[in-house]
């Protein structure tokens, strides 16, 4: 029987995007798909409604080989069984909490109570009670998840229904480029989920290739960042300007060790974001592969 192709989707990132553009993946070897299912189009494939995030999509289950979400939710999905978080790499990408320009909210304390919109169970979601548990209890922490999904928060922002909104990477990008203020920064970790049971040595090319395009950014992020179009809805490409913005999301080749899982794994579960009932086992042996 053939062996199936490795199925590749960006991630609302740059990197996927250079690998293909360069060829990376095919020069490691690679047989795979590049699968574009989210495209220029008018963004309701990221809209799904309240309190629907990216643990609700792991448990409906993910295409690609592999996929990426905040490394919370990452690590709780692969406790419960719903895939394995790849141990040999991770991501930070670049958050903060936008506010207009003209709001009064000038200082993290002046978001006590201030409606924030995240999505649920999602990095901004956790990021968000991160940042500003420095501030203020708990109870003043005032998140919402009715308009949660991405490019949704963005247009309450730019429409002026929302006092603010936790965005990331290219939106991050695009509401700086519009004059929104950043408030606080939320920047935040992202963790890889390997789905199925694909070639470890597929995973070894996919992510060397990866590793070639991380590089490329780095070097000239300048010549890489017009691939936040083919992510953005149409309706945005003509305000964008996408010459001002930076790199977004970087990788990090080092492993996502024990230590910070249980870590981890212990804040989510002391702040009650999942049921007890809901995390899995929480051990790193059951949710982690590696490929080193």
């Amino acid at each position: 029987m053939a062996k199936d192709k490795f199925i590749i989707e960006p991630h609302f990132r740059l990197q996927e995007w250079v690998a293909e553009e360069k060829g990376y993946f095919r020069e490691e070897g690679l047989d795979y798909v590049f699968q574009e299912l989210i495209k220029s189009t008018d963004g309701t494939h990221h809209y799904k409604g309240d309190r629907v995030g990216a643990m609700q999509s792991f448990e409906r289950g993910r295409t690609s080989d592999v996929s990426c979400a905040c490394h919370w939710t990452v690590g709780v999905a692969a406790s419960k069984g719903n895939g394995r978080l790849y141990a040999d790499v991770y991501s930070v990408a670049p958050s903060s909490v936008f506010v207009p320009a003209a709001s009064p909210i000038k200082t993290p304390d002046d978001l006590a109570g201030v409606p924030i919109a995240v999505g649920y169970q999602s990095g901004s979601h956790y990021s968000t009670i991160q940042a500003l548990e420095q501030y203020m209890p708990a109870d003043k922490i005032n998140l919402t998840f009715a308009d949660g999904m991405l490019f949704h928060r963005l247009d309450q922002l730019i429409d002026g229904n929302a006092q603010a909104s936790a965005l990331f990477s290219g939106p991050y990008y695009f509401a700086e480029q519009l004059g929104f203020r950043k408030v606080i920064d939320t920047t935040f970790m992202i963790a890889t989920m390997v789905t199925g049971n694909p070639d470890p040595s597929d995973l070894r090319k996919f992510f060397r290739a990866l590793r070639r395009a991380q590089r490329d950014i780095d070097l000239r992020p300048d010549l890489y960042t017009h691939y936040y179009k083919k992510e953005f809805p149409e309706r945005y490409h003509a305000k964008m300007d996408t010459r001002r913005w930076g790199p977004g999301e970087r990788l990090v080749f080092e492993t996502y060790s024990k230590e910070v899982y249980e870590e981890t794994f212990r804040w989510i579960a002391e702040h009650r974001i999942f049921a007890d009932s809901g995390m899995g086992s929480g051990r790193y042996e059951d949710a982690v592969i590696s490929t080193a």
